[in-house]
């Protein structure tokens, strides 16, 4: 075994640096400063037991955030925490907990956390509190995980129940009787990872806990909400949005941390003509082997199961002669049996595991202490994930490095030419609808059928008697002569929800991998025709799928799991009309409007794309029906700045300058660029001008469409400069898009046209 002396991350960095094959590819390198801890006093109130038991864990005293929630959560009022990762905000509401129940055994708290392993992690961290403070405290998780006999004795004598979103929706609430020993002592809620709840998921985990907190009013309990987040630009409103209720913002972060250097590295260019670059992967694996031999900790963030397989199998081989046992290499994602991952986690925290390869399975606060170089192949999708993931690296009071390496993705060019965007611009703000009218009604339903409602009675945004008259009209509830609302079908309405779909009809995926098959989970019918044809390689938990069968009629997809160096995508033919207009306003070039539209979607045939280069290997047919999909958008039509065009080379222009501004939409609202369907017409049966449609991909919307209407300059501004920024001849899949024709300058028609909708914005007489 070849051995290298130890080195100091800054030794390592500095040789790096010097390394002109690195060093040419680093476009931003900013160095943030070692930053003192900032500390208060405990409250006078805290139990005794319970100070001399921080005291054991080394806390002596707490941070200013943590003071000012914990004295906020005490007085009874809503909080949300946003601090950086590793900054204590557990302690924000174990603190408050434990001293309700050391002041009385009966109180009842309950924790949620958007995955099993989270709560896992909490359940531990809890426990070792209450060892060190004497107390008895009965903590458990409450997940799928569960076994019967366990689940029995966490309803009667659990005084505080960890479980996720999903298991209070489908397995707590519609069985709250059995609970009511939790439900009438209940004094806090704790909602952890706050930013994860956005889009449609946190559109229903809003609905989830409207249901939640009417069944407390029931029992005649009043929690306190405690809400801990990543930085994200609208904490507050993110709060109050899902949870009904005004909260006070704990963004004073008072923990130390050390000098952290901050590195943004775009792989060269191996073709200047069509703009394509070395693989993020390799990069990404070149800046981890130096720490690695170093003996210096390292966490490398791939963005996908097959990336993390390759990256992990690479490092073994490179370290092969160098560290020993390949265990001191570990790869981490979804998949792992929860004893492989604990397994890890330990390995981490005791540094007998050096390195760790992981997809974003390790981004949220899951416990592995703290290591000194974090490595992103690839940006994570949104600045809350990237600083979550640079976040890993840095010890207290030593240097840690952290390298984002992007991808030739059109969104990963934007973000690593603007740094000020991730390093010092504001952060994505999070967005959700609880009131989109397919998952209030799916609510809803769940909601009558846990309580009878009264007339009058407020469910979201107003009184529910009319949807329940909706409802009352499918046979599903009843209104009985004293006015009350019950439930009246034999169906259980919770089972029929996913909290991850806004559609109130699913294509369920089966997994045929293991001896018995099993529900590997469930995608909307608009998802479904691009996701889970034949033949799709379809991601789930960052494990690879093969779909063997779809069966349309019966709403199942068959799969099996896969190892596969491609992925698919489908072409879909789309054909979109305005139903209805929200907002409409005078913009440079032409018009920008915000209206109801309906999408006709028709998949015709798949393509498969190598990893790493998105090479075209293959293709095939898919034979389905044609779905329609009604939903909202934000479209800008350009009938003064195409003036003059020709038409093939407008249609050009459309094209490129919409995908540039798909990508920077993604970018600022902090969504999948898949979230956001695109429609770039010449001639659009509805207008005769030339118009951009960017349409949200869930049935109703979930407000996305309404920011990018209030956001239009930036996005005109933002797709302008990320195609000029663009290093290619004349246009390429990080900027315009593929070349569909070899001979014509996408890169520069669409500068025109987007310079066009850019220029000098002079005020217009409104539009009627």
């Amino acid at each position: 075994m070849r051995t290298y002396a130890p080195a100091s991350t800054i030794a390592v960095l500095d040789r790096l640096l010097e390394e002109p094959s690195l060093a040419r590819g680093v476009v931003h390198h900013e160095v943030r400063p070692v930053r003192d801890a900032v500390y208060a006093e405990w409250p006078d109130w805290l139990d005794e037991r319970l100070r001399r038991g921080l005291a054991k864990r080394g806390i002596e005293r707490p941070y200013i955030h943590q003071a000012e929630a914990i004295e906020a959560v005490h007085a009874g009022r809503d909080v949300v925490v946003v601090t950086p990762t590793a900054s204590g905000k557990s302690l924000t509401y174990m603190v408050p907990v434990l001293q309700a129940l050391a002041e009385d055994p009966s109180a009842r708290a309950l924790f949620l956390f958007p995955t099993k392993a989270l709560g896992q992690d909490q359940v531990a961290e809890l426990a070792a509190l209450v060892k060190d403070a004497e107390l008895e405290v009965a903590s458990a998780c409450y997940d799928g995980d569960t076994p019967a006999p366990i689940r029995s004795a966490i309803r009667k004598a659990g005084q505080v129940v960890v479980t996720n979103p999903d298991m209070l929706h489908s397995a707590i609430l519609p069985h709250h009787t059995k609970w009511f020993q939790l439900f009438e002592q209940l004094r806090v809620i704790v909602v952890d990872e706050l930013h994860t709840y956005r889009g449609v998921f946190g559109s229903h985990v809003a609905n989830v806990l409207r249901r939640l907190l009417r069944i407390c009013a029931h029992y005649g309990s009043h929690p306190v909400i405690v809400c801990c987040s990543a930085t994200i630009g609208n904490p507050a409103e993110l709060a109050e949005t899902l949870t009904g209720r005004p909260v006070q913002l704990v963004d004073r972060n008072g923990a130390p941390a050390g000098e952290k250097h901050l590195l943004l590295v775009d792989p060269p260019v191996l073709d200047a003509s069509t703009g394509a670059r070395g693989s993020a992967l390799t990069l990404a694996e070149r800046w981890a082997v130096p720490f690695l031999r170093a003996g210096r900790q390292t966490v490398v963030f791939g963005k996908s199961r097959m990336a993390v397989e390759i990256m992990l199998s690479n490092l073994r081989e490179r370290m092969r002669e160098d560290l020993g046992p390949r265990s001191r290499i570990r790869g981490y994602r979804g998949g792992y049996l929860p004893t492989e991952r604990r397994s890890i986690e330990q390995g981490l925290r005791d540094g007998e595991v050096l390195g760790v390869v992981s997809t974003n399975a390790l981004e949220l606060g899951v416990d592995i202490g703290r290591l000194d170089v974090a490595v992103l192949a690839g940006y994570p999708g949104s600045i809350a994930a990237t600083w979550q993931q640079m976040g890993r690296a840095g010890r207290r009071g030593d240097v840690s490095v952290a390298v984002l390496v992007a991808s030739p993705a059109p969104v990963d060019q934007y973000v690593i030419h603007h740094p000020e965007f991730i390093l010092g611009g504001r952060p994505e703000e999070a967005r959700l609808d609880p009131d989109n009218l397919h998952v209030l009604l799916a609510h809803l339903r769940a909601a009558v059928f846990e309580l009878p409602f009264e007339a009058g009675e407020w469910f979201g945004p107003g009184p529910a008697d009319e949807l329940l008259a909706f409802l009352g009209e499918g046979g599903q509830v009843r209104q009985a002569e004293d006015g009350r609302w019950y439930w009246s079908s034999e169906n259980f309405p919770a089972s029929e929800v996913s909290l991850r779909t806004a559609a109130p009809e699913n294509v369920v995926i089966i997994n045929t991998t293991p001896d018995r098959p099993r529900v590997l989970g469930e995608v909307d019918l608009f998802s479904a025709q691009v996701l889970v044809h034949q033949h799709a390689i379809y991601m789930h938990e960052s494990v690879q799928y093969h779909v063997d069968k779809l069966d349309w009629g019966e709403r199942k997809a068959y799969v099996h799991k896969i190892d596969a160096d491609h992925y698919t995508y489908a072409n879909r033919a789309v054909t979109l009309k305005p139903l209805d207009v929200f907002d409409r306003a005078p913009a440079t070039g032409g018009t920008r409007v915000h209206g109801e539209v309906m999408v006709a979607s028709l998949v015709t045939l798949y393509k498969k794309l190598k990893f790493g280069t998105d090479e075209n290997v293959g293709w095939g047919p898919i034979d389905l029906p044609e779905i329609e999909l009604q939903t909202t958008a934000y479209w800008l039509t350009t009938e003064d700045a195409a003036v003059g065009w020709r038409r093939d080379e407008l249609d050009v222009a459309l094209i490129g300058a919409g995908r540039a501004i798909q990508a920077v939409a993604a970018v600022l609202l902090m969504v999948d660029p898949r979230d956001l369907g695109l429609v770039a017409q010449v001639r659009s049966p509805h207008h005769e001008a030339p118009t951009i449609y960017l349409y949200e991909a869930v049935p109703g919307g979930v407000g996305l469409s309404e920011r990018l209407f209030g956001r239009h300059d930036e996005l005109v501004d933002g797709a302008a400069e990320l195609i000029r920024a663009c290093p290619c001849d004349a246009g390429c899949p990080a900027c315009t898009g593929p070349r569909l024709e070899p001979d014509v300058d996408g890169k520069a028609l669409a500068l025109r046209l987007l310079a066009a909708l850019a220029a000098e914005r002079r005020p217009r007489t409104a539009v009627a």
